[in-house]
């Protein structure tokens, strides 16, 4: 019997990058996906490997149509078989979003964060696929007055999650997971982390595992669609003025 296949959008490093180890672990042959040709990560790869799990990579600019509708057809293509479970983590989040983003910041968010997916998912169906879990960001239950044009696309995927829940049942099931911070950037001192933990009603920040045990569980629940995971120390249960990057600095 073959592996179930997953597809996992943006997933040469970070958090797709471990997400895609995690599934390998966990049984799955990993479809490894990127805006544009290149290697993943060799810790990636390694961990792939060590669990005995085939990985092909792809390229792919989900702003370009075309490529979005060829990406799971060349995925299945490739392996001989459907793709089972789609994990759309791949996100826009430009540095020109800002408090008033123009109509083309606007158009370039939408078309990775809510289009994208959207179309994926659809095309998941199409071939057989049975699971979808949808990457959002914990800001989508409490949003603030940064990264509008992000903010606003990733709340689109969240209402998405729910509508194509229904549209797509019972033959696919589709649910998200909502991040808070969890792999800070160089904009983050190691200080300011420790702070912004102790801000969170459970008084930490996630982490990476936690993140993709989170996907997998969704991956594995058949009872289940429609359905948001916060996995953010409680960061969705508050209203937060600023992006955490602005905050106790």
């Amino acid at each position: 019997m073959s592996r179930p296949l997953a597809l996992i959008t943006g997933s040469f490093r970070r958090l797709g990058g471990h997400i895609a180890g995690r599934l390998a672990q966990a049984g799955y042959d990993v479809a490894l996906h990127a805006s544009h040709a290149g290697e993943p990560e060799a810790e990636v790869t390694a961990t792939i490997a060590a669990a005995g799990a085939t990985h092909h990579c792809f390229a792919a600019d989900l702003a370009d149509g075309d490529a979005t509708q060829g990406l799971i057809p060349a995925v299945a293509a490739r392996f001989g078989r459907r793709v089972d479970l789609l994990v759309n983590n791949a996100s826009c989040f430009r540095a020109d979003d800002a408090s008033h983003p123009t109509p083309e910041s606007l158009t370039s968010h939408f078309a990775v964060n809510a289009a994208a997916p959207f179309v994926l998912a659809t095309k998941l169906a199409e071939q057989g696929g049975c699971v979808v879990v949808n990457i959002l960001d914990q800001r989508i239950a409490h949003p603030h007055r940064d990264q509008l044009a992000y903010t606003v696309s990733k709340q689109a995927l969240g209402e998405a999650t729910r509508t194509l829940a229904l549209a797509l049942a019972p033959a696919v099931r589709v649910n998200g997971v909502a991040p808070g911070l969890t792999l800070a950037t160089d904009d983050y001192s190691p200080e300011q982390v420790d702070r912004l933990a102790a801000l969170m009603p459970l008084g930490r920040l996630p982490d990476i595992d936690q993140v993709a045990d989170a996907v997998l569980f969704l991956a594995r629940a058949e009872a289940s669609t429609g359905q948001t995971l916060f996995v953010d120390g409680g960061a969705g249960l508050v209203w937060f003025e600023r992006d955490f990057v602005h905050l106790a600095r």
